[in-house]
């Protein structure tokens, strides 16, 4: 589905620039849109109809592809990383026609910023599959992130440091409290980073199935050297007493499900959840005493991430400790959702009580 495609299909459907071309905000009256996010390790896709309070969704897929698998060595996509990436794209492509979606966004982030060859990648996605992938800069992927998750900051809290743990790269944001002179989220920013490690490079780099305390220190070490100029550009200002960290990723989803103990992962228990930092800390002492075979077998973990949640857990233990605060808040919801929203804004169908989130 390439931006032509979607376009011409929404014109079609809307005759005018508004998507529902003068209709009423009635249930079932907007058309769908989608949101498409390729990174290093995952490959999701969140479709949702707008609705008086924000979005509905109507449908979600995602698949871990590991399309970065090896790329720190090689620099370069592998075939088989590719070949499992058009697969899930294929699917999502299958969805979105089912579901006749006729507005789109299809971002790719570090994988593809980082590959020598991404440019082959974008054209043999669009030849085989039919959808146009874009690669997005880094700022980019920061501010969309913090757009889809903003919502649960604290509205108590002075800031936030919100970070997003990917299979490339990490995203980090202080964002200030929401006030008159700052309404929206990238009035907000203070400072963002992106750093170029995530569970995926740091795991290929330190060993993701066996973890002795040696080599998980050292990936902790890594990553707060990493935060370093984050901390300078900040000017090294104390941290507000009125502070919490807020995370999106697999890596604190994960932690979260594995708090509460949950028999297989679900999104609505875990999304929006408070952790203490001692419970953060349990749960990661917890991780580190498994072997690879036990977190495998673990509901919220799996085959899939046991041989990264622990390299994910080094990132947040390095955030943690460069960023000491006494809770974390959980966000299942992230880069996706910002690009709904900012759709849906640009479409005018976003609900004015919440215009200053973007």
């Amino acid at each position: 589905m390439s931006r032509a495609f979607v376009q011409r299909e929404m014109a079609a459907v809307t005759g005018g620039s508004r998507p529902d071309g003068g209709r009423s905000a009635a249930a079932g009256s907007y058309p769908i849109y989608a949101a498409l996010d390729l990174g290093t390790n995952n490959c999701r896709l969140l479709m949702a109809r707008p609705s008086r309070d924000g979005f509905r969704v109507v449908d979600a897929f995602s698949r871990i592809v590991r399309l970065g698998e090896g790329l720190g060595a090689t620099r370069y996509l592998a075939e088989a990383a590719i070949e499992r990436t058009i697969e899930a794209l294929k699917i999502c492509r299958g969805k979105m026609d089912h579901r006749g979606v006729t507005r789109a966004r299809l971002i790719a982030t570090e994988a593809c910023r980082a590959a020598g060859n991404n440019l082959d990648f974008i054209a043999r996605v669009e030849l085989e599959t039919g959808l146009h992938l874009e690669i997005i800069d880094r700022e980019t992927e920061a501010v969309l992130a913090a757009s889809g998750c903003a919502a649960l900051a604290d509205p108590d809290a002075e800031s936030v440091v919100l970070f997003d743990i990917g299979g490339g790269s990490t995203e980090i944001v202080w964002l200030d409290r929401a006030d008159q002179a700052r309404k929206t989220v990238r009035s907000r920013i203070r400072e963002w980073s992106s750093l170029p490690v995530g569970v995926v490079n740091l795991a290929e780099r330190h060993g993701g199935r066996h973890v002795t305390p040696a080599i998980y220190a050292a990936m902790v070490g890594e990553v707060e050297d990493l935060l370093i100029p984050f901390v300078t550009a900040l000017g090294g200002a104390r941290l507000p007493h009125k502070f919490h960290l807020l995370g999106t990723s697999g890596t604190v989803t994960t932690l979260a499900g594995v708090h509460l103990g949950l028999p297989r992962y679900d999104r609505r228990q875990v999304d929006g959840i408070w952790m203490s930092n001692t419970e953060i800390g349990a749960i990661i002492d917890r991780l580190l005493g498994m072997s690879f075979q036990e977190r495998e077998a673990s509901a919220c973990i799996g085959a899939e991430r046991a041989d990264l949640v622990l390299s994910g857990c080094a990132i947040l233990d390095a955030i943690r400790n460069v960023f000491p605060t006494d809770r974390i808040r959980v966000a299942d919801r992230g880069l996706r959702e910002g690009i709904l929203m900012q759709l849906m804004a640009e479409d005018g169908v976003w609900p004015q009580t919440q215009a200053g989130v973007l």
